[in-house]
């Protein structure tokens, strides 16, 4: 089984991918966008990063929103960090959706209710140990 969040592409390489540069990308993660993994002094970019990125892409360029917007909204995702994150649902699925919040891992699909509530929230890490963070847990 293939690990979403294992770091497996350079930054040129992502760059690349997403049409912008890489000192972008570095901009990107000196303000807490994107946290890719570390290979000795080389950035490595997991998939999820690289959805991450797109993300983030989107925002900025459909939406946009400079980098402290983009971090009022990543930070409203509970699941922006969490590896166990199953992405989104779409419209017409049999899962209620809250059709404000695009999900940033499945694109056309949108973050489930159920996402929201303080049981799912308290089982993620990241919000558990943020200290500055104020959902409910």
């Amino acid at each position: 089984m293939l690990d979403e969040e294992k770091g497996l592409y350079s930054i040129g390489t992502v760059a690349e991918l997403i049409g912008e540069h890489p000192e972008t990308l570095r901009v990107w993660e000196r303000n807490n966008l994107i946290h890719p993994d570390r290979a000795k002094y080389q950035r490595k970019y997991s998939n999820n990063d690289l959805l991450r990125l797109k993300f983030i892409k989107f925002l900025m360029d459909e939406k946009g929103l400079n980098i402290a917007g983009v971090n009022q909204i990543t930070a409203m995702y509970s699941c922006w960090y969490n590896r166990n994150c199953k992405g989104g649902a779409l419209k017409n699925s049999s899962t209620i959706v809250n059709e404000s919040k695009p999900c940033w891992k499945i694109e056309g699909s949108y973050c489930p209710i159920a996402s929201d509530k303080s049981e799912l929230c308290s089982s993620c890490e990241m919000l558990r140990t943020c200290s500055g963070c104020t959902g409910s847990k």
